[in-house]
């Protein structure tokens, strides 16, 4: 059985992180050399160690001539790859600039201006879109119709509610008032009082006043 995937990280012991660079830097310089030699290529490898040590290999042309060549290189990508930049967004700036002046036209289509340079299957296109775009609005305009009456008439409903109730609390109020009087006499008719040395009530002024005895006025009338 072979053995399992092993998972790359950070060698902690500082001697074996030390032993393991070294092993694995003259590997990496062996298969630099064999590529160059094997396929002709032009290799350059810069390696700096923890220390800052530096290790570096090239091919017979020299490491300063390979670097300038890279150098080159990216140049040129770069300067291509802005180039085709500016390409797209000229190419995008020209499609959106045609694809408004479209539908500036198709506008003025839509309002019957410009109808001369139209064809008649693009007449009767522009016809079709017209009447769907109606039966679209009325089907709207109706919905808010609808709406707007629901909501008249639960309004309506609410306010002849409320108008009910203020009748109906109105009456109520009204029946009990003749019973609220009747009561009322009845008491003042009550409290009234006769006979000698009884108290009786004003009905005028509703409260108590002394009445003379009969002997009492005779007295004073004889004297």
């Amino acid at each position: 059985m072979g053995r399992g995937k092993v998972t790359l990280k950070r060698i902690e012991n500082k001697i074996n992180r030390q032993v393991t660079f070294s092993k694995r830097r003259s590997g990496l310089l062996k298969k630099s050399h064999e590529i160059s030699v094997l396929c002709d290529a032009d290799v350059a490898l810069i390696v700096f160690s923890t220390k800052g040590k530096l290790c570096e290999y090239s091919t017979n042309s020299s490491m300063e001539r390979i670097l300038e060549r890279y150098e080159r290189h990216l140049h040129a990508e770069a300067q291509h790859n802005s180039t085709n930049i500016e390409e797209i967004s000229t190419m995008d700036h020209v499609k959106l600039k045609a694809r408004i002046e479209f539908l500036h036209k198709r506008q003025r289509n839509l309002i019957g201006e410009e109808l001369e340079s139209l064809s008649l299957k693009e007449i009767q296109s522009l016809e079709q879109q017209i009447d769907t775009g109606l039966k679209h609005i009325r089907l709207r305009k109706n919905h808010l119709m609808l709406e707007t009456i629901n909501q008249l008439q639960k309004t309506i409903k609410e306010k002849e509610k409320e108008v009910a109730e203020i009748k109906l609390n109105q009456q109520q109020t009204n029946e009990m008032m003749p019973s609220f009087h009747v009561d009322i006499l009845s008491n003042r008719n009550t409290c009234q009082a006769g006979g000698d040395g009884e108290v009786e009530e004003n009905p005028r002024v509703g409260r108590p006043s002394a009445v003379i005895p009969a002997w009492m006025a005779q007295h004073m009338t004889n004297k």
